[in-house]
C-alpha cells in the first residue's frame, strides 16, 4: 500500500495535534560512563547553533575534564540556581522557562535533584521543559534504567540509585547510541580523559572493570535493538504493512500438528531460539476434523503448548479451515519471519496424484517466509480418530434427505410443471444440493448432486427412461451439476464450521463481559468470588467452589455456601502456599476427582478455585483452559483490586489521623510553651534567691528545673517536627563546622546532666557541612539525650566519632548501655513508637523521628545498631558537598 492510498485515523490526528506544541527529547544513550555521551550532545548543540538555532545549555557536567570544558565554549551557560535550603546548586528550571531556548542541553537525565527543588527527579524537570514546547538534548547510562537496575546489580555488585522510569525513555523522539569498546574506554581512563586523580583508581577497581564493561555494553546493544524493533512495529502497524514479513529479527513460529511428534519439534525450536537469542511462538490450528479428535488427541495438542510455554514460547491455538492461511496471517501479524515445521512421510496412495504437504503450501503462499523442516513423525505413534458414529448418522440422515428432495423437486417439474424448461430444472435441483450442504455437510451434498443428475437425465433429457444422452452438450450440463455440487459442499461444510467457531467465541466472549461486568459492580470480597464461583459454574457446566483465606492463615468456604466436593484442606493448603495447580489433569495428585486452581495476580494470592471433574471430557481442549485461566485473572484481579481499595481507604484515614495528630500537637505545643518558659524563669529565680537558705529547696528547685527543661524540649521537638511536615518549608541551609554544632550540642545536655561524659574522636582538619544549624543541633541534642536515658550516659562516657571522606561524613554516637532489642531496631525512628524497657521514663517517642526527618531533609540518612563492645550505636550520614580544609 502506497503512501498516498494510507489514510490515518483519527485518532493519530489527535495524538499529532498533541505533540504539535510539544518539544522533541533526544537522548544519548551510553554503556557507562566515559564513552563520549557529553562530548556528542554538545558537538550537536554547536551544529544547531551555527545553523541559527537558539541553543542554551543548562546542565553540562564536565567532571574536571579539560576537553569537555573546551568544547563548552562559544555555548550560552544557564548559571545555576542558588536558590534557599538546597545543598547544592542545581539546575534552574524557572530560570530556563523565562529565557524559552529552541533547544536546551541537560546532562544526566537520571540526576536526583537537590531537597527543594520543584522536583525530586531531573527527568521531571524535563518533562515540563518538553511541555512548554522547548526540545532537549540529555544523556543517560544504561545502568539508571529502571528494569535494569537490578540486573546491573547483579553484575556489578553495586545498587545504582539513581534511576529512570522506562516509559520516559521509550517515549523520547530520538535515542542516539554512544559506544566505545572495553579497551579503548580502559585507555581513557588511564589517560584521564574520563575521571581526575584517585577516582580514576577507585572506579577502575570497582564498577569499571573489563568483565562489567562488556555486560553493560551487551545491556545498552540489546536495549537500543528492543527500542528499534518496537519502532519497526509501529511504523508496520501505522502504515498497514502487516501483509509482509520484515526479517528485522529472528523471530521464530514452530507449527505443531496434533498426530506428529510436536515434542522434537518444540525441543528442537526452543534450543534455535536460545542460541539466536530471540522470542518465538508455538501455534496450533484447529481444523474442522479435530472436533472428531479423541480425549488422547486433544491432550496431546494440550501437553505440546504447555511444554512449549515451560520453555518460553508464547502460544496460541486458532480455529480455521485452512492451515496454511492461518499460519500466514498469524506469523505475518507478528512479524515472525522462520517457520518451523515437522516433515511428513508420504504415505501410499491408489492416487496418482495427491495435494501438495503443508511444506509446499507455505511455500507457494508465503515465499517472503524462511522455512525449517524437521524429521519429527516417528516420535508419536499416530492415535486412531474418533469413531464416525454421530458422524455417520447424520451422513445418513441427509443421504436420506437428498433422495426424498429430488423425488420432490422430479415429481413437482415432470408432473406438475412439465412445461418448465430443463435450463430452469437444473438450477432447482442445484438449490436443492445447495439445502442439503448446509444442513447434513459435505458426504450428503455430495449424494445429492449424483442422484439430481441421473433424475436429470432420466426423467427430463431425452431419450426419458434411460440413463443416456442423444446431445453431447447435456454431458457438459452434467459436468457442471457435479462440480457445482462438489464445490458447494465444499464450501458449505467449511462455512458451517467457521460458523461453529463464531459461535463458540461469541459464546465465550459473552460469558466473559458478563463475570467482568458483575465483578465490576461488587465491592467485597466475598460477593466477587461469589458471582465468579456461579459464572464459572455455568460456564463449564460443573461444580465450582471459591476458599478465601481467613485471619488465622487457613481456608474457608464462602459464607452461606455449603462445600459440597469436600477437598482436602492439605492440597488447598499447599496450592495457596505454593501458587500451583493440582489435582485431576495435572501432574500433582491427579487421582482426586477435582482440580484446584490458586487464584493469583502479581505475587499475591487471594484464594482458590476448586472444580469438579466428574466428566472425563472436562477441561481438553486448549479453548477451554485460556477461557478458565482468563476466568481465575479476572477474580484473582478483581480481588486485587478489592485489596488496593482497602489499603487506600485505610491509608487515606490514616493519613487524616496523623493530620489531626500533628494539628492538635502544634496547637498544644505553642500554648504550652509560653506557660512553660514563664515557669522556668519562675524556677530561675527561685533557684537564686532561695538556692543558699536550705539543701532541700535545693534539691527540689533542682528536679522542678530539670523537669521544667524536659517538657520545653519535648514541646520543641514536636513544633519542629510540625514545621518540618508543613509545606513549604525550606532549610535554611550556610557553610558550618560540624565539631561547633556538636560541642554546642554536648554543652546543652552537659547543662542538663552535668555529671555526663563525652568522649571525641576528631579529624586534624576542620569539618565542613552545608546545612541548618539549629536543625542539625536539634538532632545530637536528641541523641545525646537518648545515650544519657537509655544507655547509662551518666555512669559511662558516650563516643564521638567523626569519619569524613570525599563523599560523605560519618558521625557515630556511641554509649555503652544494655543495646538496643534486634527487632525493635527499624522501628525506633518512628514517630510515638517506643521500646519495651521505656515504660519508667518520660517521653512520647518523638526525639528519633525528627533525627531522621532532619537528616533526610539534609540529603543523609541515620540508622541504629549494636556496637561490638555492646551498647547502641547510631550512625549519622550526611553528604560531604566541599573538599575538607586544613584544621584552623
Amino acid at each position: 500500500m502506497t503512501d498516498e492510498e494510507y489514510r490515518p485515523s483519527p485518532e493519530s490526528f489527535l495524538r499529532e495535534s498533541h505533540q504539535a506544541g510539544r518539544g522533541k527529547l533526544k537522548i544519548y544513550f551510553g554503556a557507562c560512563a566515559g564513552v563520549g555521551k557529553t562530548w556528542a550532545m554538545l558537538t550537536e548543540a554547536h551544529r544547531l547553533q551555527d545553523q541559527g538555532i537558539d541553543v542554551l545549555v543548562g546542565v553540562a557536567e564536565s567532571h574536571g575534564r579539560t576537553a569537555t570544558q573546551a568544547v563548552l565554549e562559544g555555548l550560552s551557560l544557564l548559571p545555576r540556581q542558588k536558590g534557599r535550603g538546597k545543598l547544592y546548586d542545581e539546575f534552574d528550571l524557572d530560570g530556563a522557562l523565562q529565557r524559552h531556548p529552541a533547544v536546551i542541553v541537560i546532562d544526566e537525565l537520571a540526576h536526583t535533584n537537590a531537597p527543594g527543588s520543584r522536583h525530586p527527579k531531573r527527568w521531571q524537570d524535563i518533562a515540563e521543559l518538553l511541555e512548554s514546547g522547548i526540545d532537549v538534548l540529555t544523556t543517560l547510562n544504561v545502568q539508571h534504567l529502571e528494569s535494569l537496575n537490578d540486573v546491573v546489580g547483579g553484575i556489578t555488585g553495586i545498587q545504582v540509585r539513581e534511576t529512570l522510569p522506562d516509559p520516559f525513555f521509550d517515549q523520547a523522539n530520538e535515542v542516539v547510541l554512544v559506544d566505545l569498546s572495553p579497551d579503548d574506554l580502559l585507555e581513557r581512563f588511564k589517560e584521564g580523559n574520563v575521571y581526575v586523580g584517585d577516582r580514576a583508581d577507585r572506579a577502575l577497581d570497582n564498577f569499571f572493570r573489563k568483565g562489567n564493561l562488556y555486560a553493560l555494553r551487551e545491556l545498552a546493544l540489546r536495549r537500543t535493538a528492543e527500542r528499534v524493533d518496537a519502532q519497526v512495529r509501529a511504523w508496520r502497524d501505522s502504515r498497514r504493512l502487516a501483509d509482509r514479513v520484515w526479517h528485522t529479527n529472528d523471530a521464530l513460529l514452530v507449527c505443531l500438528n496434533s498426530d506428529s511428534g510436536s515434542e522434537k519439534l518444540i525441543r528442537v525450536a526452543a534450543r534455535l531460539a536460545n542460541r539466536l537469542g530471540c522470542e518465538w511462538h508455538a501455534i496450533s490450528v484447529d481444523l474442522a476434523r479435530y472436533r472428531r479428535h479423541t480425549r488422547q488427541q486433544r491432550h496431546h495438542v494440550l501437553h505440546h503448548l504447555r511444554l512449549a510455554e515451560r520453555l518460553g514460547a508464547t502460544t496460541a491455538s486458532l480455529s480455521d479451515t485452512q492451515r496454511c492461511s492461518a499460519i500466514t496471517r498469524y506469523a505475518r501479524e507478528h512479524n515472525l519471519g522462520k517457520l518451523i515445521i515437522g516433515r511428513q512421510t508420504r504415505r501410499w496412495s491408489l492416487l496418482p496424484f495427491r495435494s501438495s504437504g503443508l511444506a509446499e503450501q507455505l511455500a507457494a503462499a508465503a515465499p517472503d517466509l524462511d522455512l525449517l523442516i524437521v524429521a519429527c513423525e516417528s516420535d508419536t505413534t499416530r492415535v486412531a480418530p474418533l469413531p464416525r458414529q454421530r458422524s455417520a448418522l447424520r451422513s445418513w440422515k441427509g443421504c436420506a434427505a437428498a433422495a426424498i428432495a429430488c423425488a420432490a423437486i422430479t415429481a413437482l417439474f415432470n408432473l406438475l410443471l412439465p412445461q418448465f424448461s430443463p435450463i430452469n430444472v437444473v438450477m432447482i435441483y442445484l438449490l436443492g444440493v445447495v439445502l442439503i450442504a448446509l444442513r447434513y455437510g459435505r458426504l450428503p451434498s455430495v449424494f445429492a448432486s449424483i442422484i439430481n443428475i441421473m433424475a436429470f437425465d432420466w426423467f427430463f433429457v431425452a431419450p426419458t427412461g434411460e440413463l443416456g444422452v442423444s446431445d453431447a452438450q447435456y454431458a457438459v450440463t452434467f459436468s457442471i451439476m457435479l462440480g457445482v455440487g462438489l464445490l458447494i459442499g465444499h464450501l458449505t461444510a467449511g462455512l458451517r464450521y467457521q460458523a461453529h467457531v463464531a459461535r463458540s467465541r461469541e459464546k465465550r466472549s459473552t460469558q466473559l463481559y458478563e463475570l467482568a461486568r458483575e465483578l465490576t459492580q461488587q465491592g467485597a470480597a466475598d460477593d466477587i468470588a461469589l458471582a465468579g464461583q456461579k459464572a464459572v459454574g455455568r460456564a463449564f457446566t460443573t461444580e465450582c467452589e471459591i476458599w478465601l483465606p481467613t485471619a488465622q492463615h487457613d481456608l474457608r468456604p464462602l459464607p452461606g455456601v455449603i462445600s459440597l466436593l469436600q477437598p482436602d484442606p492439605a492440597i488447598l493448603r499447599w496450592c495457596f502456599e505454593k501458587g500451583q495447580i493440582a489435582g485431576a489433569g495435572t501432574d500433582t495428585l491427579a487421582g482426586v476427582p477435582y482440580r484446584v486452581i490458586p487464584l493469583e495476580s502479581g505475587q499475591q494470592r487471594y484464594g482458590v478455585m476448586v472444580l469438579a471433574t466428574h466428566d472425563p471430557h472436562f477441561l481438553i481442549t486448549p479453548e477451554q483452559q485460556r477461557l478458565l485461566e482468563t476466568f481465575v485473572l479476572l477474580l484473582a484481579g478483581a480481588q486485587q483490586r478489592v485489596a488496593l481499595t482497602q489499603r487506600e481507604q485505610q491509608s487515606r484515614v490514616a493519613i487524616e489521623r496523623e493530620e489531626l495528630r500533628n494539628s492538635l500537637l502544634s496547637a498544644l505545643s505553642h500554648d504550652l510553651r509560653t506557660p512553660l518558659t514563664v515557669l522556668f524563669a519562675q524556677v530561675e529565680m527561685l533557684t537564686l534567691e532561695l538556692g543558699q537558705q536550705a539543701d532541700e529547696v535545693t534539691e527540689q528547685l533542682g528536679e522542678l528545673r530539670e523537669q521544667a527543661l524536659g517538657m520545653i524540649r519535648l514541646v520543641s521537638n514536636i513544633l519542629d517536627m510540625a514545621r518540618i511536615e508543613a509545606e513549604g518549608f525550606r532549610l535554611t541551609a550556610d557553610w558550618l563546622s560540624l565539631e561547633e554544632i556538636i560541642q554546642s550540642a554536648s554543652a546543652s545536655i552537659e547543662r542538663l546532666y552535668p555529671e555526663v561524659q563525652i568522649a571525641y574522636l576528631c579529624p586534624e582538619q576542620v569539618v565542613l557541612i552545608r546545612g541548618d544549624g539549629p536543625l542539625l543541633e536539634r538532632v545530637f541534642v536528641n541523641l545525646f539525650e537518648n545515650a544519657v536515658k537509655y544507655g547509662r550516659g551518666r555512669e559511662a562516657p558516650i563516643s564521638v566519632m567523626i569519619q569524613p571522606d570525599a563523599q560523605q561524613v560519618t558521625v557515630s554516637i556511641c554509649d555503652q548501655g544494655p543495646g538496643l532489642p534486634t527487632e525493635e531496631t527499624v522501628t525506633l525512628f518512628t514517630k510515638f513508637s517506643r521500646g519495651k524497657s521505656e515504660s519508667t521514663i518520660p517521653g512520647v517517642g518523638i526525639g528519633l523521628a525528627i533525627c531522621k526527618t532532619i537528616t533526610e531533609l539534609h540529603g543523609g540518612h541515620i540508622y541504629a545498631e549494636n556496637g561490638p563492645q555492646g551498647g547502641a550505636c547510631f550512625t549519622l550520614i550526611l553528604p560531604a558537598t566541599l573538599p575538607q580544609g586544613d584544621c584552623l
